[in-house]
């Protein structure tokens, strides 16, 4: 059985509350669940103390038994010290869009004309 800890879905419309669950990675992803080990609200202030709340305990034990954790609970781990911190690359966010791309190569064939008359 293949298991992962991640984020099961609560709360009302554009209102959203998570729940940190262990369960099978063929459950839907608010469906059945084996524990709760912490929470996740999204809302609050990026430093407040409840925005993640985790029981360390069982995170190790899950971890421990084989479970892997999503990006998203890989990142709240890393920052509570549970989990080794893995290096990320987005390498398609720093480059521009394809019509930014024709913009650019525009301008500069503008600006290379005048230069050679």
């Amino acid at each position: 059985m293949a298991m992962k800890i991640r984020l099961a879905r609560g709360g009302s419309k554009k209102r959203p509350h998570y729940a940190i669950v262990a369960t099978d990675s063929r459950m839907p992803r608010d469906g059945r669940f084996l524990e709760k080990l912490g929470t996740y609200n999204p809302l609050l202030a990026k430093d407040s103390e409840d925005r993640v709340k985790l029981n360390v305990e069982r995170v190790q034990h899950w971890l421990g038994q084989g479970a892997q954790p999503t990006d998203r609970v890989a990142r709240f781990l890393e920052a509570a010290g549970l989990k080794a911190k893995t290096e990320r690359k987005n390498l398609k966010k720093a480059e521009p869009g394809d019509k930014a791309k024709k913009r650019a190569e525009e301008k500069a064939a503008k600006a290379a004309a005048p230069a050679e008359e």
